[in-house]
């Protein structure tokens, strides 16, 4: 191993050399249990982010540690084909060339579309390399390749055999930018200044008028009628009569429904059902015509008579005017609403009559909804998340399945020429000639509802990878996309495959900045993820994101923390290191674990235990940032801190038979710490365990650690817990005192008993290679002189008499922080002690645990009062 860790060198050619391995590889191997992830299948529009990072880092551990424990795994990889963003970065190119996609036409667009999907997928899977992603490439898959195609026309043609997909004429959400149909939830609604505008419709009898509001005057254009709810004293005997419509002169009748609310405004409400869904469900009951104003592009149709021509928003500005002019608007007050933004141009979304394609959800939803009931339900990680779900299940729209594009999986209608007979089905009519097919695509979404069963080989039910490796075991994705993918997932392999499509949906947050907020283009606050793998490697940016948050949670990037990261994995390679140059060439057979143990062998190697079953217990409830801390705590405080340190006596020592043991027992840890560690840090922990006596040919396939009871020695930990304490003790003094570790000093411990006496002489070696004593005495009557600093640790007391460095007045003061702090600890035990509460529903073992602590606080509070008592007397 080099002298010092660079990650560039680390993890440059590692990912080629597992690859050419085959370790990702699902085997099909029958003796293993299939464990199964799909990768939610990034855009294939250019870079991941960081959200990406987080998202596919949590699978690879997962994966890496099934494959460990023994499974046979399929990590499945591929991409999404993205239509409204990939056809919108092709037409951006185009443009930028002088072109549009009507001078290629539509099959050569595709061809165009195709080439960039092949450019970004390389530059996507390039990143995944960076990451370390454990990948089974054998299995890649494409939204769009012929597969996933067949699953998408076989899952449309039975929806619309079953009257599950229909094509109607609705009011949908329309992005004039891009000229499709968006989702509900493909709008982004924001906060917007706008303004209500007032008018005055005149009765046609000339007998008065009627007050209306309206927030897009532009759209009264197309009203044709205004409504009063038939309860409203007001305008009973109006119901019936007509108005005059400004500037087009035509003449609208006044209805009665009861969906206007009498309280809001005038009473009174514009109806245009052409351009408002709640005026179309008003126009459908009152069989209302409907007149489109605008066209596609978001300009003004011949409808809109002299504003024919005009931008939307330019005709809402002449239109006030002359409305103003016509004494019809007589009040402008400005008014704060919510506004539908695509979530794709950014424009501002209108709600727009056309005829579109649509999923009929209520069926499918409340066998969504009915699955949750059983035991065979989706369990989502939190469990909160499950309520966000249903809610929006239980308050669900159709789905508006079809876009005005050219990339994706054209619809499999035709429409017959001469009778306009609409033909569905998997392979196009006969007759071809007298067809024409529907020009629309479907959503994206449709697609990749479908991905944890279509990926298989569904519809071939007897594909070997379907009956083996489907249903999946967990999804991993964010909040943001719950409603979007999770719920469409859900539904639709309830429909097709009679069975949820993963046990698990493990659910982060977002990544933000360091203030908390969120990454976006407009504030230049975004952070590529390759950028942080070159500077500090992808050990460190996997580590840092894994272990940041709890799940659901979103996470804080710093720059700060990934250094930190890499400070510790620096810190493995360095004791990894100067373990390997204190081998003296041992081999995977020599290591022996029989021979006479240390206080500080049994102690680690109880610690690696404990660390053993911790990390896996969590790993499994995917508590990863507790992993974190858990494998933190163990490899930099036990196993670098002072296991290391305490190694060096015998592996320095003429004690061959020591030397051996200790040899043994840092090769097998530091080989079990690397394969705890390994589903985190791939890169290094590979490294250094390639360097270190090992069986096997990658720590990819290596078995995953477990407890060995026969190693764990509670005793020795006991033991090694109080030298422990007794040194951090002395070192703190000693630092108070401003007194160096290489200069020696006196110590004397009071033992509690003869028993503690017993364990502190036998390691006797240890207190004076870590404290640095001129005189160490031992016993169990041993008085603390005026002039000494004392501490308490459990079980003993230490008193440093250091004259000349003591001031009296000072040590006082410090010891009566301690009692102060050792009181709120005996008060803190106690009150829980005393709650019934507690005391019925904890375990034996932790009120037990908490019996011991008030003991323990009462002797130490005790010590520390007489201490004081003897100082002051």
């Amino acid at each position: 191993m080099s002298t010092k860790y660079d990650h560039k060198a680390v993890e440059t050619n590692r990912y080629q050399w597992w690859l050419e391995g085959k370790f990702f590889e699902a085997t099909g191997d029958n003796s293993k249990q299939p464990f199964t992830i799909v990768i939610p299948p990034p855009n294939v529009t250019g870079k991941l982010h960081l959200g990406h990072a987080w998202d596919t880092t949590l699978q690879d551990i997962i994966t890496r540690m099934k494959r460990m424990q023994g499974y046979d795994v399929l990590w499945l990889p591929g991409m999404d084909h993205a239509g409204i963003a990939t056809q919108a970065k092709v037409e951006e190119k185009l443009r930028n060339q002088g072109l549009s996609r009507y001078d290629l036409g539509r099959e050569k667009f595709i061809e165009e579309t195709w080439k960039w999907k092949e450019e970004y997928a390389g530059h996507i899977r390039e990143q995944w390399a960076k990451l370390g992603l454990g990948l089974d490439y054998t299995r890649e898959r494409f939204t769009l390749d012929e597969g996933l195609s067949k699953a998408v026309r076989e899952v449309f043609v039975s929806l619309y055999k079953k009257g599950l997909i229909y094509r109607g004429e609705y009011i949908i959400n329309w992005d004039p930018v891009t000229k499709t149909a968006l989702s509900d939830i493909e709008v982004v609604y924001k906060d917007v200044q706008g303004a209500l505008y007032h008018m005055r419709y005149p009765l046609a009898d000339g007998s008065g008028y009627i007050e209306v509001a309206t927030t897009r005057p532009e759209t009264m254009l197309g009203d044709t009628a205004v409504a009063v709810h038939p309860e409203d004293e007001r305008y009973k005997h109006l119901i019936g009569k007509t108005v005059i419509l400004p500037i087009t002169g035509r003449e609208i009748p006044i209805i009665a429904d009861e969906y206007v609310d009498m309280e809001f405004g005038s009473g009174a409400v514009k109806i245009t059902p052409a351009h408002d869904p709640n005026d179309f469900e008003i126009g459908n009951r009152h069989n209302l015509p409907r007149i489109l104003v605008m066209n596609e592009d978001g300009t003004m149709n011949e409808q809109a008579m002299q504003y024919q021509g005009l931008d939307r928003f330019e005709c809402r500005k002449q239109i006030v005017k002359d409305l103003q002019e016509q004494g019809v608007l007589f009040k402008i007050e400005e008014h704060v609403h919510s506004v539908g933004h695509s979530e794709r141009s950014g424009a501002i979304v209108e709600p727009y009559l056309s005829t579109q394609w649509f999923v009929k959800m209520k069926p499918l939803a409340e066998a969504a909804i009915q699955l949750q009931k059983t035991d065979g339900k989706v369990n989502f990680v939190p469990e909160r998340f499950e309520k966000t779900y249903l809610h929006w299940l239980e308050n669900i729209r159709d789905w508006c399945i079809s876009r005005q594009l050219w990339w994706g999986h054209r619809i499999p209608a035709w429409y017959h020429k001469e009778t306009g007979e609409v033909y569905v089905d998997h392979e196009p009519p006969a007759d071809i000639e007298n067809w024409e097919q529907d020009p629309d695509v479907l959503d994206t979404w449709f697609s990749s509802a479908l991905w944890p069963f279509s990926t298989m080989g569904w519809p071939d039910k007897e594909s070997d990878d379907y009956k083996r490796y489907y249903p999946t075991d967990v999804l991993v994705t964010g909040y943001d996309i719950i409603f979007f993918w999770v719920s469409r997932m859900i539904f639709q392999g309830l429909e097709f495959t009679g069975t949820r499509p993963f046990k698990d949906v493990l659910i982060h947050g977002l990544v933000r900045d360091a203030q908390g907020r969120k990454m976006s283009k407009s504030l230049g606050n975004g952070v590529d993820p390759m950028d942080v793998i070159d500077q500090y490697g992808a050990d460190s940016l996997r580590y840092f994101l894994a272990t940041g948050s709890s799940p659901g949670q979103d996470l804080r990037f710093s720059t700060e923390k990934v250094e930190a990261t890499w400070n510790f994995a620096n810190k493995i390679w360095n004791a990894s290191r100067f373990a390997l140059m204190n081998m003296g060439g041992l081999t995977y057979e020599e290591i022996d674990l029989t021979g006479e143990k240390s206080v500080a062998d049994k102690w680690i190697l109880t610690r690696l235990n404990e660390t053993i079953e911790t990390v896996t217990k969590l790993a499994e409830k995917y508590e990863f940032g507790e992993v974190g801390r858990v494998l933190y705590n163990f490899i930099w405080d036990d196993l670098c801190d002072w296991y290391i340190e305490m190694a060096k006596l015998p592996l320095y020592g003429d004690d061959e038979a020591a030397k051996k043991t200790t040899r043994s027992v840092l090769a097998y840890v530091l080989d079990n710490t690397m394969r705890l560690l390994h589903p985190f840090m791939p890169f290094i922990t590979e490294e250094i365990w390639q360097h270190l006596p090992h069986e096997g040919k990658s720590i990819t396939v290596a078995k995953w650690p477990e407890v060995r009871p026969e190693l764990t020695d509670n005793e020795a930990a006991e033991e090694m817990r109080l030298l422990v304490d007794i040194i951090r003790a002395v070192r703190n003094i000693r630092a108070e005192v401003n007194t160096p570790l290489s200069k020696p000093i006196k110590l004397h411990i009071k033992a509690k008993d003869t028993v503690i006496q017993a364990t502190l002489e036998k390691n006797r070696a240890y207190i004076e290679r870590f404290c640095n004593p001129s005189e160490l005495i031992i016993g169990t009557d041993i008085a603390a002189t005026e002039k000494a600093m004392t501490a308490v640790v459990t079980g003993a007391e230490l008193s440093l008499p250091l004259e000349g460095l003591i001031n009296i007045e000072e040590e006082i003061k410090r010891l009566e922080k301690e009692l102060e702090k050792l009181n709120k600890e005996v008060e803190r035990v106690q009150k829980k002690l005393s709650n019934e509460g507690f005391l019925a529903k904890a375990p034996a073992h932790v009120v037990e645990e908490e019996r011991k602590k008030e003991k323990d606080y009462i002797e130490k509070r005790e010590t520390v009062r007489a201490r004081i008592a003897e100082l002051k007397g």
